[in-house]
């Protein structure tokens, strides 16, 4: 895969954001009801996405400007200086190391940019794939909360990963290990 590229959500990718957003294979560990998602509620989030301080979600691009997936920065607090990182890839950008590409990039923005010190995430403890990347790229996992959500009708552990910037500036950038 060529080299991606983050820039700002637009209308165009919202049959692309819907794609993924309908995908039961892509979308099996999220929050959301996949049945409520329609091109109208992806554009409203786009319009959203627009200036947002608090959200800074991204479309992650190749080089010829097809929407791959989004990659976000969420809850942004600028006194604690941290923000929750989200990613979310179509079917087919998966595996290409556009989520290892986009995940630099993002975390570049927060800890460079937004002077961020801290950035967390949580993932359904079912979601082995996720939680083996997020462990490859180096998040360090902080614990647990047994059954906290609800997907489709089913409990789910949440497991809880951070870093830290000292942290990130620490980690091997060599050989794209993740």
């Amino acid at each position: 895969m060529a080299e991606i590229k983050l820039r700002t959500l637009n209308p165009k990718d919202a049959p692309l954001m819907l794609e993924w957003m309908k995908d039961i294979q892509v979308n099996r560990y999220f929050r959301f009801n996949p049945d409520n998602v329609s091109i109208d509620s992806v554009n409203e989030f786009i319009a959203n996405s627009q200036d947002n301080k608090v959200d800074n979600n991204f479309a992650i691009v190749d080089h010829t400007d097809e929407y791959l997936g989004t990659v976000s920065l969420k809850n942004i607090d600028t006194v604690v200086k941290s923000a929750e990182y989200a990613i979310a890839l179509r079917k087919s950008a998966q595996g290409k190391k556009c989520g290892y590409h986009a995940t630099m990039k993002i975390l570049e923005y927060g800890f460079y940019e937004l002077g961020l010190q801290r950035i967390y995430l949580n993932v359904s403890a079912e979601n082995k794939t996720a939680v083996s990347f997020y462990e490859r790229f180096g998040f360090v996992y902080e614990g647990e909360f047994v059954n906290h959500i609800s997907i489709r009708g089913e409990l789910h552990t949440l497991k809880w990963y951070r870093l830290l910037r000292d942290e990130w500036e620490e980690l091997p950038r060599k050989g794209e290990k993740a």
